[in-house]
């Protein structure tokens, strides 16, 4: 039996604090928990929790800018925002930043655990140094490699620093060279999820942050391609 994967609550109301601490726990987690945005970034990098459900609307530091610092400490433990805004560019922002995913109050406990279990998956073992990872590195197309063990993706040789969502897109699509995915495709294959609203903007901002780090000139792409009106594909010539 393995360890409980430990889950950091950071929501300043507490009613909504101890539904999540209930659910989370009948559900098998270890949970912990901080009332604002300080302690909550504290707490993530002193425990080093699993994943991180993260509220936008915190005291002393509001939840983007939480997970702005993790990102720039170099952490790449799962975050989920918790927004009780419907607004559009608050999810955006959210992914622009390097959370992971998001869920908007007001959501359903079942849902969320589903989403906390999914995310924690694709968590994975220590990888091995850079340089014996490099080396066994399958090329994928031109100088782009990647090493499924250590989940790392190097150009040229050197290691680009990606989320664990950015790396599971990139590697569904190298799976299937030349296939078009629509974005529904790809939330039902990559974010394990159905059809859910105005969710697939979340491809397009993950897709436009992907090729931010792999492509030499993301504007105009050679790996990740986009066929109009019908999705995404990564090019294999």
């Amino acid at each position: 039996m393995s360890d409980p994967k430990t889950v950091l609550i950071v929501e300043d109301e507490k009613n909504i604090v101890d539904i999540l601490r209930f659910n989370l726990q009948r559900a098998g987690y270890q949970t912990l928990e901080a009332y604002d945005g300080e302690d909550g970034l504290a707490q993530a990098v002193s425990a080093n929790p699993d994943l991180i459900l993260l509220d936008v609307m915190l005291p002393k530091k509001n939840g983007f800018d939480v997970c702005r610092a993790l990102r720039d400490q170099g952490s790449s433990v799962p975050v989920i925002i918790l927004t009780a805004r419907e607004e559009e560019a608050d999810k955006v922002l959210g992914l622009e930043i390097g959370a992971d995913d998001y869920i908007t109050k007001p959501f359903s406990m079942r849902e969320l655990v589903a989403r906390v279990g999914a995310n924690i998956r694709r968590t994975t073992m220590t990888p091995p140094a850079a340089a014996s990872a490099a080396a066994s590195a399958m090329p994928v197309s031109g100088d782009l490699s990647i090493n499924t063990d250590s989940h790392q993706v190097f150009r040229a040789g050197k290691a680009i620093d990606l989320t664990q969502r950015e790396y599971e897109l990139l590697t569904f699509l190298a799976s299937h060279p030349n296939k078009v995915y629509s974005r529904i495709d790809l939330m039902e294959q990559v974010w394990n999820y159905g059809y859910v609203g105005d969710d697939v903007r979340t491809v397009d901002v993950t897709v436009r942050r992907l090729r931010e780090k792999i492509e030499a000139d993301p504007a105009n792409p050679v790996f990740i391609l986009t066929r109009r009106g019908a999705g995404y594909y990564f090019s294999v010539k």
